[in-house]
């Protein structure tokens, strides 16, 4: 079967969106996967559970990008319903892998009352990640649009959960560093963000 987008796309149209979209995985891809490295490396040296779990929605973005990146790689394949399908399936394995992850890392941080702590470096990722991941995921829900593709569009989605969690590690730690009475809120926000993405996973 063919998507919709076969029907509103001209042949060269649809190859030009398709070659943007290889565009968006690869910078996608690379940008998360420096993020990841680098907050991969602070979780390590600083024990720091907030790096870690940002390191691992890091990897799971790479991940999801890729599968995008195979979605659009054979040029006659850009409206394949088939190929959609199957990126949507493995997409929502991720998803649910990584609302799983997610949320038990939340719950362990609220148990054991890790309180959030932001040093610079972590600091500077963050934001980072949080401008770069909801600019690509803006990006992706364009093209998403254009192509009729859910994969893109979840792949977009997948970038604004990553960005969200970047600025939700900010908000955290400066609410906490105001009143400490509030330590809860970065373990809250990510039992949130991983339902969120369990629900999108599912469906």
């Amino acid at each position: 079967g063919l998507l919709e987008s076969s029907t509103r796309l001209k042949p060269h149209e649809a190859q030009s969106y398709r070659k943007k979209a290889l565009w968006v995985s690869w910078v996608s891809i690379i940008v998360t996967l420096a993020l990841a490295v680098a907050a991969f490396t602070v979780s390590v040296m600083r024990y720091s559970a907030s790096s870690f779990g940002f390191a691992f929605d890091a990897t799971l973005d790479v991940l999801s990008s890729a599968i995008v990146l195979w979605r659009y790689s054979n040029a006659a394949a850009v409206h394949s319903a088939h190929r959609e399908y199957m990126a949507c399936c493995i997409l929502g394995v991720i998803f649910l892998l990584s609302s799983i992850c997610i949320v038990i890392k939340a719950i362990h941080d609220l148990a054991k009352r890790v309180l959030p702590e932001v040093d610079d470096f972590l600091y500077s990722v963050s934001v980072l990640s949080g401008i770069l991941c909801t600019v690509l995921a803006v990006i992706k829900f364009m093209l998403g649009k254009v192509l009729t593709s859910r994969a893109l569009i979840t792949d977009g989605f997948n970038s604004l959960v990553g960005g969200i969690m970047g600025f939700s590690i900010l908000l955290s730690a400066e609410v906490f560093k105001h009143n400490s009475s509030v330590w809860y809120l970065d373990g809250s926000i990510g039992v949130l963000i991983g339902l969120t993405i369990s629900a999108y996973g599912i469906k």
